[in-house]
């Protein structure tokens, strides 16, 4: 496996945070899931439930291992720092402020373990003066301008559909993995990283940051070539109310689908503007409205159309993409058996075996994990009646 050997504490919860270690733990890290013993992650309690437990927590923490640990508690604070003497990594999402409180913060670490690397996830990183707020993914996307340019046909803003924070846990992996290969080839010592899920939000927003920042302009949604100004680049009605993409960017792809549908007569008019750019977009309204969403699928195995369905996400789920990817698995959880979104990569010389093991029940681990650290039984039943784990 790709990390194995490599042990990560993890005190994140929700999505972003258990996103990135369950993908550093398909990758074969030993993951040791940190949780309250009383409440647990809070996407335990979230709907819809299977088997007892919520199906986000599901999704997002296989190959793990949980350890109830009240870190409020001061024999629960120092089991962690000794669980974190040969840990390489320690993984908080609190807000900031709340790790020092603990007394589990980097200083505090990497006293018991200089060599620790030390990732702090939060909304807003932990300099500037936004710093302590809170926020859910709707506030981040809000803010990094990617609301302003997600609406409607009548200008209205969207709520996009997918939780974007997964984007910070993806950040969050990759820095993971920068500061344990630096470790490795240039410097054996520590390392704490700081990651903000709106400035991961902002970054994607680099393939047309131009425009503020070089020439002084605000993109607006339906006035950029990326979000609907020019008919080769939208969304259409098909004749059975469902909807098609045209993306035909380059003019060999709107070419081609100029000969498809029969408009020969459009194709010098990819970038018409006013009048005649409004009049190729009716044109292609009724295009698209002639075509059930079945026969436009159809025209859409033509390889150079650019012409892509609107699925939902159960029929993306099921479709014969992710079947002929293999990107769907299984896991046995209590006799029941849940299929997962597997790791999105796959390597050639030695693949990764993301369906390894169940998301783990809250505390399930704990005994294992604090023996294997040298508590003998008679500590740990003590550890439990004082209310440490």
């Amino acid at each position: 496996m790709k990390l194995e050997g490599i042990k990560i504490l993890d005190m994140t919860r929700l999505l972003p945070g258990p996103y990135a270690t369950m993908l550093l733990a398909d990758m074969g890290a030993e993951v040791i899931k940190i949780e309250d013993p009383y409440t647990g992650d809070h996407s335990r309690k979230m709907k819809p439930f299977i088997e007892g437990e919520g199906a986000p927590f599901l999704m997002l923490n296989r190959n793990k291992k949980s350890v109830g640990l009240d870190l409020k508690n001061e024999e629960g604070r120092e089991i962690f720092l000794k669980l974190a003497e040969d840990a390489d990594v320690v993984f908080e999402q609190f807000r900031p402020g709340v790790v020092e409180k603990l007394g589990v913060d980097y200083p505090s670490v990497k006293k018991v373990n200089p060599d620790v690397i030390y990732c702090s996830l939060s909304g807003y990183g932990r300099t500037g003066s936004f710093s302590r707020k809170g926020g859910h993914d709707l506030n981040y996307t809000s803010e990094a301008g990617f609301i302003d340019l997600t609406r409607s046909k009548d200008g209205e803003p969207a709520i996009p559909g997918f939780p974007l924070v997964m984007v910070a846990g993806l950040f969050s992996a990759l820095s993971i993995m920068g500061a344990l290969l630096h470790r490795e080839l240039h410097d054996p010592k520590g390392e704490y990283i700081d990651i903000s899920i709106l400035d991961c939000l902002i970054s994607l927003s680099s393939g047309i940051a131009g425009q503020p920042l070089l020439k002084d302009e605000t993109p607006r949604a339906g006035e950029t070539e990326l979000t609907g100004k020019y008919p080769f680049y939208d969304i259409y009605e098909t004749k059975d109310g469902r909807y098609f993409c045209l993306a035909a960017y380059e003019n060999k792809y709107w070419q081609r689908f100029c000969e498809l549908v029969g408009r020969d007569g459009l194709k010098d008019k990819q970038f018409s503007e006013g009048e005649e750019r409004k009049r190729i977009k009716s044109i292609l309204e009724e295009e698209f409205k002639k075509r059930t969403f079945k026969e436009w699928e159809e025209l859409s195995k033509e390889k150079e159309a650019m012409l892509s369905p609107v699925k939902d996400l159960g029929e993306v789920l099921q479709g014969r993409y992710v079947r002929e990817r293999d990107l769907i698995g299984s896991l046995d959880f209590g006799g029941k058996i849940i299929e997962q979104v597997g790791f999105p990569a796959r390597f050639t010389e030695e693949d990764i075996d993301e369906f390894r093991r169940p998301p783990p029940r809250k505390g399930e681990h704990t005994e294992e994990v604090l023996k294997k650290a040298g508590y003998t039984e008679q500590e740990i039943r003590s550890l439990r009646d004082v209310g440490a784990i």
